[in-house]
């Protein structure tokens, strides 16, 4: 029984030690996706200024026609997601791993996510956050095993009661 516990802590430990990894992945991914979008937005905005706009004048003037008015609302969806994710990597950077991993769920795009785990393959951390994961993942494991186990136990000792 305890062979099966210690084998659900390992598993655990396993498991939870890749997070400090993957996080990583993912803040590279999103500043990628960041970086990009910055070059759009920052083409956009001198084009505006050139024109002697600024950015939301020039949104405006991008109606009048089907094809003006989807543009608009084109660069309005990347405005807007760029300004997301900027101020989700800035977060994310500044937050320890424990922090990162209370941060993430709320801060997760998907689709930069899907790409990150597409790309990463666990492998055996090597630094503090990823032991400090990786015993937290064991205690959970084997704490959960033993718990079920134990109650499992209980149920099973219980005698019939007695009809009179």
């Amino acid at each position: 029984m305890r062979l099966l516990a210690l084998a659900a802590g390992l598993a655990g430990a396993g498991a939870m030690a890749q997070f400090p990894e993957a996080s990583q992945h993912y803040v590279q991914r999103l500043a990628g996706a960041v970086d990009e979008l910055s070059v759009v937005v920052a083409d956009f905005d001198r084009s505006a200024q050139s024109a002697g706009l600024t950015r939301d004048e020039a949104l405006a003037e991008l109606s009048g026609s089907t094809f003006l008015a989807a543009r608009n609302a084109d660069m309005t969806r990347t405005i807007t997601r760029y300004e997301a994710l900027s101020s989700d990597l800035t977060l994310l950077r500044e937050a320890g791993p424990v922090e990162r991993a209370l941060l993430l769920p709320a801060r997760l795009d998907t689709e930069i996510g899907r790409r990150a785990l597409e790309d990463f393959h666990p492998a055996l951390p090597l630094t503090a956050s990823g032991a400090g994961f990786a015993g937290v993942g064991f205690l959970a494991g084997y704490g959960l095993l033993a718990l079920v186990m134990a109650a499992a136990g209980r149920v099973m000792r219980r005698r019939p009661v007695a009809e009179t």
